[in-house]
Formats: C-alpha cells, sequence, structure tokens
C-alpha cells in the first residue's frame, strides 16, 4: 500500500500515528509530496477527487481518503481494536471533534499563507479559533473520560490536534483555557509514535 502524503499534515499525522501503533510500517510505503489547495500535486489528484491528503493506494489500485476513512481500514485490517465496539459512536463523536479543531486551524494557516495579504480577513480567522477553542474546552470540560484508559483512536485524533495547535499556532494559548487537558497531552505527546510524527518547520 501507498500512503500519500506530507508530514506537516495533521491529518496524514493521524494515519501515521495509527500505523505506528498497530505495527503496519511494512505494509506501508510513505509517498511524501509537495501539494497545496491551489496548487495540488497530480499524485494527490490521481488518488483522490477531492485533491486533498492522505491518500491510501491499496495493491489492487483502489484509493481511499479522507483520514477517518482510512484509519478505520487499517485498524480493521490487523483487528487493531482502537475502534472498541463498545465506546464506538464516543470514539467517532471524538474523533471527529478533534477533526473540527483540525479544520478550523488549517483554515486560519491558508488565510495566511494561500490568500492574497489584501484579502486577509480577521474576523473569519478569529471565527475559526473560536471554533477550535470551543472544542477544546468540550473535551476538556465534558470528554476528558474519553481520554482514559487503553490507547483508541480518539485519544490519537486529539493528540494530533493539539499537536498541530502548538505546530502552527503556538503564539495562542489553547492550555489556558484547558488545564486538564493540557496535562493529558502532556503525557500523550512522549509516545514514540507521537515523538516520530512530529512535523518541522
Amino acid at each position: 500500500m501507498k500512503l500519500i502524503m506530507s508530514p506537516a499534515s495533521p491529518f496524514v499525522r493521524k494515519v501515521r500515528v495509527l500505523i505506528g501503533e498497530t505495527g503496519q510500517q511494512d505494509a506501508v510505503e510513505e509517498v511524501e509530496v509537495s501539494t497545496t489547495p491551489v496548487n495540488t500535486a497530480e499524485a494527490v489528484w490521481a488518488a483522490n477527487p477531492l485533491g486533498k491528503i492522505p491518500a491510501l493506494v491499496l495493491e489492487d489500485g483502489r484509493a481511499f481518503h479522507d483520514s477517518r476513512v482510512i484509519t478505520r481500514f487499517l485498524d480493521d485490517r490487523v483487528q487493531a481494536g482502537l475502534y472498541p465496539e463498545d465506546r464506538l459512536w464516543d470514539v467517532l463523536t471524538l474523533e471527529a471533534t478533534a477533526d473540527g479543531i483540525l479544520e478550523a486551524a488549517v483554515l486560519m494557516v491558508y488565510e495566511g499563507r494561500v490568500r492574497p495579504e489584501a484579502l486577509h480577513y480577521a474576523p473569519w480567522v478569529e471565527a475559526q479559533w473560536t471554533k477550535a477553542m470551543t472544542a477544546v474546552r468540550a473535551v476538556n470540560d465534558r470528554w476528558l473520560d474519553q481520554l482514559e484508559g487503553p490507547l483508541d483512536m480518539a485519544q490519537i485524533a486529539v493528540g494530533c490536534a493539539l499537536g498541530y495547535l502548538d505546530f502552527r499556532h503556538g503564539d495562542r494559548d489553547w492550555r489556558g483555557p484547558a488545564p486538564d487537558l493540557a496535562d493529558w497531552y502532556a503525557g500523550f505527546e512522549q509516545r514514540p509514535t507521537m515523538v516520530a510524527t512530529r512535523p518541522e518547520g
């Protein structure tokens, strides 16, 4: 299998962490691409008609896209149990919440990097940050118990979301309003798979 990816993508990171945690490194070849929303790499178009990463190309030529589809497939492939049946809907909801944090945070980056400076709209950027922080506080206040216990995909997704906030929005403080979540993340980010996939630059 081939993973069409960029190490800086937090959605890619979710997949890479799962691959490491489930011991599938030898089964998945990473194909790194340079791609943006306005200059999409051909390899990305070939694997995903939406022009987004990650995409997973199987040996038979089929390609799966959207990180949540890929992680479900890879988890099922080895029966890793990162989507436990007894808590499935909670795990899926928390993973979706983490992905929503990422979507807002990525849009903030695109506003600064992709749109011409004359078209930057600060209130829109702040609205995205409000969405991200509302979700962060919800995880801290209501769902922290979902992050305890054996590793599951919700933990990986939340960890990657918080890591991306540090990576691209380190000048903003997500920890102050979410001290308990910050304590959890301080431990989670030390997992070898998180350290190995930590983006640079």
